[in-house]
């Protein structure tokens, strides 16, 4: 199946992958920071910049507040509170639409995932190409039916998810008659050991779904993303910063520039290595069957009205004349002239 993900972008196994930065909230709450990533980002050759749209109530409880008040893991250079952590994170309304402008101007697609209601009217307003869905509301049955009814292509991200929750959520996009739908496999560990990741999950899907697979990685560097491509998967997300010391959730878990740019420029390159299922010989290859070859070649001296036997042949490069397949035909033949040892066989040297 095929899926227009974007006016310039369709979407299908194995594919040129489409590559998302998700920038997330690492931006830290500062729009200059934003922009400087939204800068490397297209630098990389990105695709599109993603971000996150919540806000201190769409997303997080009251209790959930309240059993976080402080943060010990100085690793990511967490401070305070979860909720003074989410209210300097969070994109406020004005900062989506001078992205959303910043994006446009620079040439490359914005979009975001949203995790209300309200943020998914917002990011229709901003005229998003298609809805991201993350991981942790694949079992959120009503934002799901919400989303779906803008009949917009949705790309959802399965982390967490058993298969029969992955199906539930397809048939609800479907009920909306929604049938833009992109999967991605997805492993909800920052970041996951490479036993956990079962890239081979992305196979199963496409043998299980009719609809597109890509990957969203949390892995760290690029080699795991990569090789996600040579399975066919068609959307490639990977967490993006410019500096994986920033404070902050995702920056160490993130590629950095260096990163993502070997994983945009090479996954250009399997993708177009992938080729055909079909067996095909270029025109390239063809020319070099002349020089690597082998042909069949005269062992010594013979004389006018020799008949050839297996002993006067010798099979060497170049693959100008008979093949060495070709020996039993030529096996018994007469010789019209005298030739020399090393001679390349032809057509003319036989009654």
């Amino acid at each position: 199946m095929k899926i227009q993900l974007t006016d310039n972008k369709e979407i299908y196994n194995y594919c040129k992958p489409y590559i998302i930065a998700e920038i997330g909230s690492n931006h830290n709450g500062d729009i200059e920071l934003a922009k400087a990533m939204i800068d490397e980002a297209i630098k990389c050759g990105c695709d599109c910049v993603k971000f996150q749209s919540w806000d201190t109530n769409s997303l997080i409880s009251e209790p959930e507040y309240k059993a976080n008040t402080t943060y010990a893991d100085s690793k990511k250079k967490h401070f305070g509170s979860l909720r003074e952590m989410v209210e300097k994170y969070y994109l406020r309304k004005d900062q989506h639409y001078e992205l959303r402008d910043y994006c446009i101007k620079k040439g490359i697609d914005f979009n975001s995932t949203p995790f209300s209601n309200e943020e998914v009217d917002l990011l229709n307003d901003l005229n998003v190409p298609f809805y991201k869905i993350a991981s942790m509301d694949i079992n959120n049955i009503p934002l799901l039916k919400y989303i779906a009814k803008f009949n917009k292509p949705i790309v959802l991200s399965t982390g967490m998810a058993s298969l029969g929750e992955i199906e539930n959520a397809i048939n609800t996009i479907e009920k909306e008659n929604n049938f833009k739908i992109i999967l991605l496999h997805c492993i909800s560990i920052y970041p996951p050991l490479n036993e956990q990741i079962n890239l081979n999950n992305i196979l199963m899907l496409q043998n299980t779904f009719t609809y597109p697979v890509g990957f969203s990685d949390h892995s760290i560097g690029f080699s795991i993303p990569l090789a996600s491509i040579a399975l066919g998967a068609c959307i490639i997300e990977k967490h993006f910063t410019i500096d994986k010391n920033l404070p902050g959730w995702d920056h160490e878990i993130s590629a950095d520039p260096t990163e993502m740019e070997i994983i945009v420029k090479e996954s250009k390159n399997i993708s177009e290595s992938l080729g055909s299922f079909k067996r095909i010989i270029s025109e390239d290859e063809e020319e070099k069957k002349k020089k690597f070859r082998r042909s069949i070649i005269l062992k010594n001296n013979l004389q006018k009205g020799h008949i050839i036997t297996e002993e006067d042949l010798v099979f060497k490069r170049p693959g100008t004349g008979f093949i060495p397949n070709e020996a039993q035909y030529i096996i018994g033949k007469k010789l019209r002239k005298n030739l020399a040892s090393e001679h390349i066989l032809k057509k003319e040297d036989f009654d």
